[in-house]
């Protein structure tokens, strides 16, 4: 007895059109957040902070 995979005659070793379209669109929706996010006054802050206090963390 075949298995379904050998009956369709195809496998699922990459993805389809449709799954690309999904993970296109769920990658520069994420991106737009981190730019707008990076964009914020307080992502700003928080980088402005973090380098001037960078001497106080490092050991030497």
């Amino acid at each position: 007895m075949k298995t379904l995979r050998a009956r369709l005659g195809r496998d699922d070793a990459g993805m389809s059109t449709a799954e690309y379209a999904v993970g296109t669109v769920g990658a520069c929706g994420l991106g737009g957040v981190l730019v707008k996010l990076a964009q914020s006054p307080w992502f700003g802050n928080l980088v402005k902070d973090v380098i001037d206090n960078v001497t106080h963390w490092l050991p030497f």
